[in-house]
Formats: structure tokens, C-alpha cells, sequence
């Protein structure tokens, strides 16, 4: 006998449980748009070069459209409507809205998450290929305009607002490292449960 094509999968999306059928050849971008109604999560070149399917993994950057659903079930899943809290705009958020970092907005789900990726990259200390010094000794190093230039490259914009990208992504990191800024109200990685938060709907 052959063996099953489809089954039914567990995914924790944005601090909620989801349970879908699935055919096990389905793509999470896929599952997240067509099944669960998450559309924020944009389908651009479904080859995994443009970024614009972005979604946050356990905190990592993935491109969805090349993760396979079945593969994403127990993992935290972020998606650019789990980012804000509420009414309340995380700070990523509210720095490419004040700065104009979008125009068409069809890639800025993507490039939001993954900001919030690059600005945990940074301040853990992994290094780029930017990044001139690696020694561990040295610290964290500064998040410069071209530290942030090639820490984002997997995302295009197709409309070229990657100067002002480059400028909302470093005033975010620095509102996010701030002392005494608010802490993040949930973030990926956190114990899931059913109904613990709101989904907040993202700028995009």
C-alpha cells in the first residue's frame, strides 16, 4: 500500500494553535495564505530569492515558500500579523512607517520580519559578511548602515526604498536596545497557548 499523501499538522502560529489538513507536498507559505487566511505573508517569486515570503522560525528568518508545512509543525511561528501587540506597533514597524521604508508595501511584511531577525542577529553578536573584526573579544559590532545593507540583502524591494530601509531598521535597533524601553509583549520561542494573544495587524 502506498503511503499517505496528506495528514493532518499542529502549527503554532503567533502564539495560537492551528490544525489543517495538509498534502504533504504544500509549502507553509501556502498553508499560512490559502488555508489559514494569513495573507500578509506575500508570494513574489516562490523560488526563495526575493524575501518577500518571509516568516520568523523559532526566531530564525525562513523563507516560507520554501519550508515545507509538515516541516514548520511544533515550531514557533512568526508571521508579520503575530508582530504588533494590538493596536500597538512594534517599533520595527512604527520606524518604516514614519520613514517611509515601503512604498508599493508588497514586500514590507517580508522585510519587517526580517528586521526583527537582523536586530537579534546583532545584538547576540553574530557577525556578516560585513563585519570587518569577528573575534569574539571585540564585541558586538556596530550596526552600520552597511552592516544593515548586507544583513537585509536577502530581501529585494522592487520599488528601491532600501535607503530608507536602511535608516528604519537602525532607529529600530536602537529603540529596541534602549534602557528601560518596554519589553516585547510575546515573542517567538515563547510557550504557545491557545488564545494568549490577539493577532495585531501588521503595516504592510
Amino acid at each position: 500500500m502506498a503511503p499517505p499523501t496528506s495528514s493532518a499538522i499542529t502549527l503554532h502560529i503567533n502564539g495560537e494553535k492551528h490544525t489543517l489538513p495538509v498534502d504533504h507536498r504544500t509549502t507553509l507559505l501556502d498553508a499560512l495564505r490559502e488555508q489559514l487566511d494569513l495573507t500578509g505573508t506575500k508570494k513574489g517569486c516562490d523560488q526563495g530569492q526575493c524575501g518577500a515570503c518571509t516568516v520568523l522560525l523559532d526566531g530564525r528568518r525562513a523563507v516560507s515558500c520554501l519550508q515545507l508545512a509538515v516541516a514548520a509543525e511544533g515550531r514557533a511561528i512568526t508571521t508579520i500579523e503575530g508582530v504588533a501587540d494590538g493596536e500597538r506597533l512594534h517599533p520595527v514597524q512604527q520606524a518604516f512607517l514614519d520613514l517611509d521604508g515601503y512604498q508599493c508595501g508588497y514586500c514590507t511584511p517580508g522585510q519587517i520580519c526580517s528586521a526583527l531577525a537582523v536586530i537579534e542577529e546583532h545584538a547576540a553578536g553574530w557577525p556578516s559578511a560585513a563585519t570587518a573584526d569577528v573575534r569574539p573579544e571585540t564585541g558586538v559590532p556596530e550596526l552600520s548602515a552597511e552592516e544593515i545593507r548586507e544583513r537585509m540583502s536577502g530581501n529585494l524591494c522592487r520599488c528601491g526604498a532600501y535607503v530608507s530601509i536602511v535608516q528604519a531598521v537602525a532607529r529600530a535597533a536602537g529603540e529596541t536596545s534602549r534602557p528601560g524601553a518596554a519589553p516585547e509583549p510575546w515573542r517567538a520561542g515563547d510557550p504557545v497557548e491557545a488564545g494568549a494573544r490577539s493577532e495585531g495587524e501588521a503595516v504592510a
